[in-house]
Order: C-alpha cells, then structure tokens, then sequence
C-alpha cells in the first residue's frame, strides 16, 4: 500500500521518531496506548535518525512521521518549556565554511539542507498546542551535529537562519529518510534550555518531557 495514499476510511498511521528511550516514552505516555501511533527511539544525530527512520518505514504502512523529542530553544523565539512546532527542518551545519563565512549546500548546488513539512497539519498542530497552558512557536528547527555550546555560535545560527525556533541532531535525517519514501513529516520540539552557553544545571529536561508528555492528547486529535 503506497502511505501516501491509504484507502478512505483507512486511519492515519503516524510513525513517531525520537532519539532516546526517555523521550519516546514521554511520547507514548501522552498517546495513552493508541494502536495507531508508533514510537522509535532511534538514536542521537541525524545519521541514526535516518537509519532507524527507513528501517522502521519499510517494515509498516505509515501515513505521517513526526519528530519529537527535548531540543535547545532560541531565546528570542521559544522560552524554556515551550512548545515548538516545525515550519521547516534545515540542517544547520551541513555545507562549506568559506572565508566569506558559512556556504549552505543549496549555495553549494549539491542539493538542499531543507525539508518541507506538511504545512496544514503543522500549521493546524501549532493553533491546537496553543490551547495548552504552554507557550507555543511556529518556526525553523534546526539540525545540528555538534549542539551549540556558546554564544558567538547562537547568535551566528540566528543570523543564518532568521527566526529559527529550536534546534535539534535528528530532525534532517528521519526527515530525510520519509522524504526518500514519499511520506510527509512533522517535528515538535519540547525546549529544555536555550541555545548558547552549556550549563547543564539550568537545563529543564524533566519540564521539557512532561510538556512533550501533555502534547500527546492533541498529537491524537489533530493527527488523523
């Protein structure tokens, strides 16, 4: 059966894609035991992120995948705890450095770091979060190999990519991989600390996965 076009009355088989193990059951927890949804951890980065992507896609029918998992958050845009719902997956990092500064791979023309998402449903995701108690964005999730770890890198990130919201190492390698298979994809980001300076005794994982927790009973309304 081609995802792309399941029977009518056929329901939305969503493929949920996370990273590690504590996210993935954060996810699961928010669903309550929906048949229709499936969560991988697939590993950290975006090569891990692919790999567990295709693999998990070529054994089930799905009609949607989405990104979820705990991300660093542009202060200007997504304030800890908030919720962070792709406009597009870029992958930051992934072209040339120059001595005229950072050449993406679409200047390069060797293809695109950019994967679209499917926009009504990112956009019809994004109005319904915004029902929760939780401060919600509509932007750019960046895909990173090395997180941000100071400030200079942060505001260079900003400049690049004009109202970026969160970034993340998986979301360009599982959207790459549903891409490859025709399969429309989203990312939902639950920010834990801001993009800059590491200081790992401010972060907030344990809000940042309840938050991706609590997005669980709108993932099963909005999604179908």
């Amino acid at each position: 059966m081609n995802p792309m076009n399941p029977p009518i009355d056929s329901p939305l088989r969503v493929l949920v894609v996370t990273a590690v193990p504590a996210e993935r059951d954060a996810v699961l927890r928010g669903l309550g035991g929906s048949g229709r949804f499936e969560a991988i951890a697939a590993g950290v980065g975006p090569v891990a992120s692919a790999i567990g992507t295709a693999k998990a896609l070529a054994a089930g029918d799905y009609g949607l995948v989405v990104i979820a998992g705990i991300a660093g958050g542009f202060a200007a845009e997504a304030p800890l705890g908030s919720l962070v719902v792709a406009s597009e997956i870029v992958a930051a990092d992934l072209g040339a450095e120059t001595p005229d500064g950072f050449c993406s791979l679409d200047e390069l023309g060797f293809g695109t770091a950019r994967v679209p998402v499917d926009e009504g449903r990112a956009a019809r995701l994004a109005e319904a979060l915004k029902g929760s108690a939780r401060a919600v964005c509509f932007g750019p999730i960046l895909t990173v190999s090395t997180v941000t770890g100071t400030a200079a890198t942060a505001d260079k990130l900003a400049a690049l990519y004009p109202g970026a919201a969160a970034e993340g190492m998986e979301g360009f390698g599982a959207a790459s991989a549903a891409r490859d298979r025709g399969v429309p994809v989203l990312e939902l980001r639950a920010i834990s600390n801001p993009v800059g300076p590491r200081d790992r005794g401010a972060w907030r994982i344990g809000d940042a996965l309840q938050a991706l927790e609590a997005a669980g009973p709108v993932l099963l309304e909005v999604l179908r």
